[in-house]
């Protein structure tokens, strides 16, 4: 087996492999994808060197359904239940897989994942123990460094079940920082509602930590349109933000209380600010993705607000060219109307459900 495996949400596999052919495509590789709905993961079937030439030219960080994609070096299918790291050390010392890979050994890290179903999750806790021994024994057949390096690439064993995985790796500087893809984040007891975490994610996936103190910092002035009860508004104020928070329905009186939040009962698609001093726009409104599309579109146009934070709601089918038609309308419009160069990035989060989310900011 040569290729890649993207992971992604399961029941989305359709959307990722279609992006997967279609940017794929466009770096000069043409292979194929093989899915299954449920599993969790794409497999998407091309020569090493082609996979090996997307690890490091198909950037993860512009892949809208791929949470992490690594390129496969081994699969192994009947897993040894007695011996599995003397399984993995056979089938990393294959003298074919150690020229084949001679550019990926020894690695810097390991990370032990699998898919993000019912199935993954009950090997979740044999993989946190498998993880010190496997790395042990790397070690010992010179596959991973003495120590933790961020110059290597790093190694997955990604696990389709307990008897069949997949070894594979990605480089550093084009991967998730987190296992599985996957940021693992809690929701405050405080906070108004789940959908908090969707703009939580958003901000550590959109913002490099080292750009976060300058770009959501405390005194900016911060709008969130459709914010009852205020999941996403507990995100502003909790970075010390002055809210402007526009929806015709109740906010949660704890955010009221702080004295950042100004609740403005309103239709959030009529509302726009008095004065051009907004940093941050932020949306999760349940309307249809065009309406929405042209919305934030216009507040950028309009110079209403610098950077912005908003979700598209997807349909139940072709969903990839359904976003990819989103946002290139916003693109164009961006361009032929706008005031310079912007960054747009878009990723389904993990926090996400039926719906992509949007990050644009002005360069």
């Amino acid at each position: 087996m040569s290729g890649l495996v993207a992971y992604c949400r399961p029941g989305f596999e359709s959307d990722c492999a279609a992006e997967l052919q279609e940017k794929s495509g466009l770096l000069g590789v043409y292979g194929y994808c093989q899915t299954q709905s449920g599993d969790g993961y794409v497999t998407y079937r091309c020569l090493p060197e082609e996979a090996d030439h997307l690890a490091r030219k198909l950037q993860l960080r512009e892949l809208i359904f791929t949470r992490q994609f690594v390129s496969v070096i081994a699969e192994i299918k009947e897993l040894s239940q007695q011996d599995r790291v003397s399984s993995v050390q056979l089938a990393l010392l294959d003298e074919g897989v150690q020229e084949a890979f001679a550019q990926v050994k020894p690695a810097g890290d390991l990370r032990v994942e699998t898919p993000d179903t019912n199935t993954g999750k009950e090997l979740s806790k044999f993989c946190r123990k498998f993880t010190v021994p496997l790395r042990q024994g790397l070690r010992q057949c010179g596959w991973l460094t003495d120590k933790e390096s961020d110059r290597r690439p790093t190694l997955h064993a990604f696990f389709i079940n307990n008897q069949q995985l997949i070894l594979g790796y990605s480089y550093s500087y084009n991967q998730s920082p987190w296992l599985m893809g996957i940021p693992r984040l809690r929701t405050p007891s405080d906070a108004p509602s789940r959908s908090t975490l969707k703009l939580d994610e958003a901000f550590q996936v959109f913002v490099p930590a080292h750009e976060r103190e300058a770009r959501i910092s405390s005194g900016m002035n911060a709008v969130d349109l459709g914010a009852a009860p205020g999941g996403w508004t507990y995100q502003l104020v909790h970075r010390g933000m002055m809210v402007q928070a526009v929806d015709n329905g109740p906010m949660d009186q704890r955010l009221l209380d702080t004295g950042q939040v100004k609740h403005i009962q309103t239709d959030g698609f009529k509302f726009r600010p008095k004065k051009k001093n907004i940093t941050w726009l932020v949306c999760d409104m349940v309307e249809k993705p065009s309406r929405v599309a042209d919305l934030i579109t216009n507040w950028l146009i309009d110079g209403d607000c610098q950077e912005t934070i908003f979700n598209l709601k997807l349909p139940m089918k072709k969903r990839y060219a359904a976003v990819a038609e989103y946002l290139q309308n916003m693109k164009q419009r961006l361009v032929d109307e706008g005031r310079g160069k912007y960054e747009l990035q878009a990723k389904q989060l993990y926090h996400d459900r039926e719906e992509v989310t949007v990050h644009i900011r002005w360069l």
